[in-house]
């Protein structure tokens, strides 16, 4: 399982999910051009020691990224999914794809998922802090392929 981070635009966002990513073990790609400058120190200090430990593939365009992929499903996390995320059913090959904080994602990269899906909100809110998003699914991605990492206490 894969986290897809496209086209960021803010640093500490950025950093906040490749620290999820090595936290969880999973890889991540991040889909160029950013709208900060990748050694940006709000990037580091959002991942602290933790970027150096992430499979982190870097994209130069969204063509790139779907020239390099993977095998396995896109997930779009978007508003505008009709499936909730607890009802959809996750394989351990998925990337999810996160928007960019600004904007999401154009039309089409919309089009490109394989399966959308949104985290269901009380009436009258927007959205989730990215970051926020990325851990909610990603930790039910994981639980369900029971691919969330061995607690070491429990060995």
């Amino acid at each position: 399982m894969r986290l897809a981070l496209y086209q960021p635009d803010i640093p500490q966002n950025a950093g906040t999910i490749l620290r999820l990513a090595a936290c969880m073990g999973v890889g991540a790609d991040v889909i160029e051009p950013c709208g900060f400058i990748w050694d940006d120190k709000r990037l580091r200090r959002a991942g602290m020691d933790y970027l150096d430990l992430v499979d982190l593939v870097r994209h130069r365009s969204w063509q790139q990224f779907q020239a390099d992929r993977r095998p396995g499903r896109l997930v779009l996390l978007t508003t505008q999914a009709a499936i909730r995320y607890t009802d959809a059913s996750f394989c351990p090959t998925d990337t999810l794809l996160l928007g960019r904080e600004s904007a999401g994602v154009p039309l089409d990269v919309h089009q490109s998922a394989d399966l959308r899906v949104r985290i269901p909100l009380v009436h009258g809110m927007r959205s989730l802090n990215v970051a926020l998003a990325a851990a909610l699914v990603l930790g039910e991605a994981l639980r369900q392929t029971d691919l969330l990492p061995k607690d070491p206490t429990s060995q």
